[in-house]
């Protein structure tokens, strides 16, 4: 696969984020939405930060199975119940993708909900990857 990291200098410089990437590749991987649950499908974790990290670990091993890796992922929805936490701790969830990810960032959204569908949840994490 090949991906470019689009960033027009007429736009803000994205932090953690890009903001267009275009892939070429053979096969295309959608993720369905991660939360924090563990094996035995409970929620864990009861902050922001631990819960993110448990969600995006959750969907990098879904990726992982389907034979990709963290620089395939294209875009990444981030739905969150709070925003205002989110940007509270911003700086720490981006520790924590860049632990887990990397800095091969994909295009990206956070979007704020009512709710997910597990009420103990506070974050949830989607998307799509191309693989070669």
């Amino acid at each position: 696969m090949t991906t470019e990291r689009v960033n027009p200098p007429e736009l803000s410089p994205p932090t953690g984020f890009s903001h267009a990437v275009v892939a070429a590749g053979s096969r295309v991987v959608f993720l369905a939405g991660q939360t924090a649950l563990d094996a035995d499908g409970t929620i864990t974790g009861d902050s922001l930060p631990e819960q993110f990290a448990t969600a995006l670990g959750n969907l990098l091993t879904a990726l992982r199975a389907a034979g990709g890796t963290p620089a395939d992922l294209a875009r990444v929805t981030v739905y969150a119940t709070d925003v205002a936490a989110y940007r509270v701790h911003a700086r720490r969830l981006g520790r924590i993708w860049r632990e887990s990810a990397g800095r091969d960032y994909p295009a990206m959204a956070v979007v704020e909900v009512v709710r997910l569908w597990d009420e103990r949840a506070l974050v949830e994490l989607d998307g799509f990857a191309v693989l070669p």
